[in-house]
């Protein structure tokens, strides 16, 4: 499938997400078979100021494509200038309109936009029209109970010139809690002609099917539940292919993914940030295996790839 003249690699995609989403994860991701793969959301405001934490986060790997950038930001010319400023390294340009996350909101950037539709179609309009990649949207089912317009904001988005849109089924006041509405997915799908991907409750390939069955969304936004697990990507695409569901990683294969995005963390960081922030992913990696309290237990005094290899090994 497309994403205007983007050819994805399959229909099945990996949402941003902070902390998560960054080289080292896209390039494990794309050796999955993630159609396509997104760097953490990063502010347009802090590239114009130029923040250094976004060095970090707006470097690719060697012929990691395609690519999205993700960003936000609520000034529709920043947001477009800063965007044509970075966009020769990535594919597809992704505007976040969903964020709860209170700073954010507060700051009325991410889902608060969902709330300011009229602004919210002067930065898409504007960055459509200027910008010479496709520019997409990510945003909720609504900022609350009250205020549900999803169908309303997607028509927006698709009248402003985006090329697809991403839809999570919670509103900002949900979070992460509560179930996703996919019945809100299919209507989105239905009101707009543009490609759509559902977002929220993929869990297992059967939930992506189930999603892509029920709602007919064109793809999947995959997100926490890749979380220490990107073998969800790869056992998503093939399942939804072949209709084959492969069996979950053995032992053997976590500690390979282990070490690999391990060494990956420290290429593209350098071994003083890696291994701190290695150690959340080790506790993901590891969750619900024998053992797994002693072995986040021990995760906190690893400062160098050496240690964590040798723990990784024995521990394991």
């Amino acid at each position: 499938m497309k994403i205007g003249n983007v050819e994805l690699k399959s229909n099945v995609i990996m949402a941003p997400m902070a902390g998560i989403t960054d080289t080292a994860y896209r390039v494990l991701l794309e050796e999955q078979g993630a159609g396509l793969v997104s760097t953490e959301m990063v502010s347009a405001k802090g590239i114009f100021y130029k923040n250094k934490n976004n060095e970090i986060i707006l470097k690719t790997a060697e012929d990691e494509h395609p690519i999205a950038v993700q960003l936000f930001g609520s000034d529709p010319m920043i947001m477009t200038s800063m965007a044509e400023k970075i966009s020769e390294d990535f594919d597809i340009i992704d505007v976040n309109m969903g964020c709860p996350v209170p700073k954010i909101v507060n700051n009325g950037e991410g889902s608060a936009l969902m709330k300011k539709p009229e602004l919210a179609f002067s930065i898409l309009e504007t960055m459509s029209r200027v910008l010479k990649k496709p520019v997409t949207v990510k945003f909720r089912k609504g900022f609350d109970d009250k205020h549900v317009n999803a169908v309303e904001f997607a028509k927006m988005a698709e009248q402003a010139g985006v090329s697809a849109i991403t839809v999570h089924g919670r509103t900002r006041a949900q979070m992460y809690a509560g179930n996703a509405d996919w019945d809100i997915i299919r209507k989105v799908k239905e009101a707009v002609s543009i490609p759509v991907f559902g977002n929220g409750d993929i869990f297992t390939p059967e939930d992506a099917k189930r999603m892509i069955d029920e709602t007919g969304v064109d793809g999947v936004a995959i997100a926490r539940g890749a979380k220490g697990n990107p073998w969800l990507i790869g056992r998503t695409v093939h399942y939804l292919e072949t209709g084959e569901l492969l069996p979950e990683p053995d032992m053997e294969e976590r500690k390979r993914m282990i070490l690999r995005h391990a060494e990956l963390m420290v290429k593209y960081k350098s071994e003083y940030i890696a291994i701190p922030e290695m150690r959340k992913h080790l506790a993901w990696y590891t969750a619900g295996i024998p053992g797994s309290a002693r072995l986040r237990a021990g995760m906190n005094s690893l400062k160098t790839l050496d240690e964590l290899k040798s723990f990784v090994n024995e521990a394991l």
